[in-house]
């Protein structure tokens, strides 16, 4: 799940600049998404989980080759690492900006907490884009017991992520 948390919060860090929706407002008056949702945001945060994805595969097979701990790679008969590694960092950041679309909807404002939405939208949106570009590797890396046990973890993760990126200011919410 690496590739998948941490674009959210490197687009965070390194985002800003033009923002995704240009500007642009709905019939309801609100915009699509919003000033938190930038181009630059999107392109580093899927280079972030991207190369540290590989990053992982490399210490993976270093660490392999010492001791008996085996960890699932990113490949599986055909479906190709960078793929994958694409689907999880890119689904994790579409999944993030879909919910910002309905908080729009909802009259939400930039940063107005949903509870359990915001800590697991880019989890879903990760899943969903690598089921779709890889079902196979998605189906044997992600049975039952992990899937709980990530929609268990993650709330507790991004809570504490958050509080950190709010105390060295780079969020305007501990949330």
């Amino acid at each position: 799940m690496l590739p998948a948390y941490v674009p959210n919060s490197m687009a965070a860090v390194f985002g800003g600049g033009r923002p995704i929706d240009g500007g642009r407002v709905l019939k309801d008056g609100q915009r699509i998404l919003g000033d938190g949702k930038t181009y630059r945001g999107l392109f580093v945060g899927i280079a972030c989980g991207v190369l540290l994805g590989l990053l992982q595969m490399a210490l993976l097979n270093s660490l392999s080759e010492f001791t008996d701990i085996s960890l699932p790679s990113f490949s599986y008969r055909g479906s190709h690492t960078i793929v994958i590694l694409f689907s999880l960092a890119s689904g994790s950041l579409f999944g993030d900006m879909f919910k910002s679309f309905f908080k729009r909807r909802f009259g939400m404002k930039r940063g107005a907490s949903l509870p359990l939405v915001d800590q697991l939208d880019f989890v879903l949106g990760a899943w969903t884009f690598t089921y779709l570009s890889s079902p196979e590797w998605f189906l044997m890396n992600f049975n039952r017991n992990i899937m709980v046990t990530v929609l268990i973890i993650t709330p507790l993760l991004h809570l504490t992520t958050n509080v950190v990126g709010y105390f060295i200011g780079v969020k305007k919410e501990p949330w």
